[in-house]
């Protein structure tokens, strides 16, 4: 294994955390924050039945040089389809199966926020306590009150946000991917950084916030975010594809999708499969597009939050977007992310769900808030520095049109 350190080790998450939502935004899927909570819960317009030859077509013609394999789950009241598309692993030609798993990233956030929401409905946790209550000395001494409600939304203000972070590199990925530093040390990593705003007034998408939101749990409950997960979200839904992996386990356990990035244009793919599952509570879980589309279901069926908490995650606060990506799309400027849902509207239909990505993966699982149409995809890009416009669009229009 590879020794890392704490500050090299957090640039890391975020480029990833860039990437993770820049696969959506420059897709141009419409990223925005124009339809508040209660048009959402009013319901959306009668959606086309599913559409399996469309879904076929939209992840057809894999692999090819910038995507090795694909996977589709499309469900809700007009129809389900499943599918795969491409090569699960080049070295032996296996083919991708629908049931496959692989890295979420991101997506591991909509846990996180899960089971802090449920503490907070067992009065174990308030919304407006703050991390220098229940985290003494974690954070440097001269920031401000930050409360849980705004780590949740993002408007923590704590420095290492995404905004003006470079693009990914893949050589140096590759070579440091073994590194395994703990929670502490990236939370460790903002020592001598400037806030970036007043906790509160803005929203910046920044991952340092689920790594506090974790020690949280781990702290309140006594217990690890992994037992925490397991026992409150993965058991009773039975999510039998979804692990919080042990920091030193860099495998993903039963069938599932190999990651590859490739260093330079020609140049042959390099399997990155095998990588640090570091950033644990804010991108470190591993599923499948079935476990995602339960997930999220149950979320918005209430059958995981109670109904003042389920407002609480897709209830956005009227403040500005710091930076130019994420929230630009539809209404440039303003938040699109609750306490642990952003909002997307995508060929006019507004949904609510979370995109994830780690190097050689990228995924996202949305729905309407009625839940006519729930959507989670897949797919493994050879280059994370690149726009997968067409290919992105393609699914989203696949499932909705």
């Amino acid at each position: 294994m590879h020794a890392t350190s704490a500050s090299s080790a957090a640039s890391r998450p975020r480029r990833a955390r860039m990437r993770a939502l820049l696969a959506l935004t420059a897709g141009s899927l419409a990223l925005t924050a124009v339809l508040p909570a209660a048009a959402a819960e009013a319901g959306t317009a009668q959606l086309p039945p599913v559409n399996p030859a469309a879904l076929r077509q939209a992840i057809g013609g894999l692999p090819n040089q910038q995507v090795v394999s694909a996977l589709i789950d499309v469900s809700g009241s007009g129809g389900s389809w499943r599918g795969a598309s491409g090569t699960a692993d080049l070295a032996t030609g296996r083919p991708a199966g629908a049931d496959a798993r692989f890295r979420i990233g991101s997506v591991t956030k909509v846990f996180t926020a899960t089971v802090v929401l449920q503490l907070v409905a067992e009065h174990r946790v308030a919304l407006d306590g703050t991390v220098q209550h229940y985290l003494p000395g974690l954070l440097p001494a001269d920031f401000p009150p930050i409360t849980v409600a705004e780590l949740l939304n993002h408007t923590s203000g704590l420095p290492g946000g995404t905004a003006g972070d470079g693009e990914g590199d893949p050589a140096l990925f590759i070579a440091e991917r073994f590194g395994h530093p703990t929670p502490e040390q990236v939370v460790a990593s903002m020592a001598g950084q400037p806030m970036s705003f007043a906790p509160g007034t803005e929203q910046q998408y920044n991952g340092e916030n689920y790594y506090l939101l974790g020690l949280l749990v781990e702290k309140v409950t006594g217990h690890s975010y992994a037992d925490e997960v397991s026992r409150r979200i993965l058991r009773p839904l039975r999510l039998h594809d979804t692990t919080v992996p042990a920091a030193t386990d860099d495998r993903i356990q039963g069938p599932h999708l190999h990651g590859y990035l490739t260093v330079s244009q020609g140049s042959q793919p390099v399997d990155v499969t095998e990588q640090s599952p570091y950033p644990w509570a804010e991108g470190g879980m591993i599923s499948s597009t079935a476990d995602l589309s339960t997930l999220l279901t149950a979320l918005l069926d209430g059958r995981l939050l109670p109904a003042a908490e389920q407002r609480d995650l897709t209830t956005v606060p009227d403040v500005p977007y710091l930076g130019t990506s994420q929230c630009q799309l539809g209404n440039p400027g303003r938040a699109c992310f609750g306490m642990g849902l952003m909002e997307v509207t995508i060929d006019g239909v507004t949904l609510w769900g979370k995109t994830g990505s780690r190097p050689g993966y990228t995924d996202g699982v949305f729905a309407t808030a009625d839940l006519q149409r729930v959507l989670a995809y897949a797919f493994t890009p050879t280059d994370e520095n690149a726009a997968y416009f067409g290919f992105i669009t393609g699914i989203a229009d696949a499932a909705l049109r």
